[in-house]
């Protein structure tokens, strides 16, 4: 058989493959999964940080433009994912308009973002975990409060790996039960969120949101390259395609929707909290609640904690779902073992549930991933790139079912993201495409050495 990596799936083999999900989600549900990938603690960092140290008050202005690159970029996913209703994201649209090869490397960067994602997140939950506990005076021993480090006297993060297997033990239940817990946690956010937006709307004083771009257009446009790693997540809606209902209709309105919903958010908690106090003392490790307590609102400061835990703990839901869609997707075609493309008789893939819940557990508890973060951001960006242009090969395509969502000015749009997306990705650090050369370069090693030798593709004619 002629080498050739650029082989493409078919369409009718993954809906087939794909049919033993159980379709349980609607539109709804599709919203409150996005809002709870992209609505995590960000929301109550992000907006003072940048308008310390690069924005000012015009972090709103950065937010505004990072939502107008992601609104580009979601519209490219919600044509696709009405159209190519199956598991796997962006893996299987590469897998299918680009070739074999190509959708490897987007499921490889993929799996880079969800699965650090959420193993970061982990340790936020844990570190919100241990303030709780500690100030009703419980303490676990020091060596189990956080990750490896001797010169500090810990070893492991034994919350961190807790609180991953909890989530994971959630979604094993069923994915039915585990989106009415997700939804009523989002409401709870969100309804948190407003609480402080309605009660900061009181202290605000004009004169703090002069000057209003202290640092000039650049520090706006830097602020958004900082403010856009806030909407990741987004994408996670789209790996849920199998198993959603009337996917034609209910993929664009959660995707869409995500966003829509995500950049109101984020735009006013930043115009509130930057009109509460002064943007040069928002640079600390809490900046909406210390704007709480300059205010004298503690108590709001200590129910902002607990929206905190509930935020963490629905990104780590949204991102462990997604994580074990994509798995199961890349076990599917025999790119990995496929024992991880397996469906059981309720409906889910366990086995490639509880190989990345253990994976992302084991990197909880261990690593410390401050110098890893710019990797889920350069892999995300790789892969919006490729979706967006993805559009124009989709529409070439005769084979592939028209979506219910095109989308508009073509093919203005898909071209506009696309480079927004490679821009974006020269405002990272030169270290941060070191570790992703690195990364991928053990991905492709893993493809030429096992996946091409045993892809499903080589028993179809």
């Amino acid at each position: 058989m002629k080498f050739n990596p650029f082989r493409k799936e078919n369409l009718s083999r993954y809906l087939g493959t794909d049919k033993k999900f159980v379709k349980t989600l609607g539109a709804g549900d599709l919203l409150a999964l996005g809002i709870g990938a992209v609505i995590g603690t960000g929301i109550f960092i992000l907006p003072g940080t940048v308008a310390s140290t690069e924005a000012g008050p015009g972090v709103t202005l950065s937010f505004v433009i990072a939502a107008i690159v992601c609104g580009l970029c979601s519209m490219c996913y919600a044509e696709l994912s009405s159209s190519i209703p199956v598991a796997g994201s962006a893996y299987s649209y590469g897998n299918l308009l680009y070739g074999e090869v190509i959708g490897w490397i987007l499921g490889w960067a993929l799996v880079l973002e969800y699965m650090l994602s959420v193993a970061a997140v982990s340790a936020g939950w844990a570190a919100y975990f241990h303030s709780l506990i500690n100030s009703v005076g419980l303490h676990l021993p020091h060596q189990l409060e956080n990750a490896y480090n001797p010169a500090s006297g810990t070893y492991f993060n034994l919350v961190a790996v807790i609180s991953v297997f909890l989530i994971a033990l959630l979604l094993s239940r069923g994915l039915k039960t585990s989106i009415k817990l997700n939804n009523i946690a989002v409401v709870i956010k969100i309804a948190i969120i407003f609480i402080f937006i309605g009660v900061g709307l009181f202290f605000i004083k004009p004169a703090n949101y002069k000057p209003f771009t202290p640092f000039g257009a650049n520090g706006v446009f830097h602020g958004a390259t900082t403010v856009f790693f806030a909407f990741l997540g987004f994408d996670v809606v789209s790996a849920s395609a199998a198993e959603v209902k009337n996917p034609k209709r209910n993929m664009p309105i959660g995707i869409i929707g995500t966003l829509i919903i995500a950049a109101i958010l984020y735009m006013a908690v930043s115009i509130v909290l930057t009109g509460m106090v002064h943007f040069d003392k928002l640079n600390v490790a809490n900046p909406v609640a210390f704007a709480l307590k300059q205010v004298n609102q503690g108590w709001i400061a200590d129910l902002l904690s607990i929206g905190a835990i509930v935020g963490m703990s629905t990104m780590m839901l949204s991102m462990i779902y997604s994580s074990s869609r994509l798995i199961y997707s890349i076990g599917r075609d025999g790119l990995l073992p496929s024992f991880l493309g397996k469906i059981d008789k309720h409906g889910l893939p366990e086995n490639s549930l509880w190989i990345v819940t253990t994976i992302i557990a084991l990197m909880g508890g261990i690593f410390s991933l401050d110098e890893l973060t710019n990797l889920v951001s350069i892999g995300t960006l790789l892969a919006f790139a490729f979706v967006s242009f993805g559009v124009i090969l989709l529409r070439q395509r005769s084979d592939i079912p028209d979506a219910s969502f095109k989308v508009p000015f073509y093919p203005v749009i898909p071209i506009l993201s696309t480079l927004a997306c490679i821009g974006m990705m020269f405002f990272l650090p030169i270290k941060t495409f070191i570790f992703a050369a690195i990364w991928f370069s053990f991905g492709l090693l893993i493809y030429f050495t096992y996946g091409y030798k045993h892809s499903k593709l080589n028993t179809q004619k």
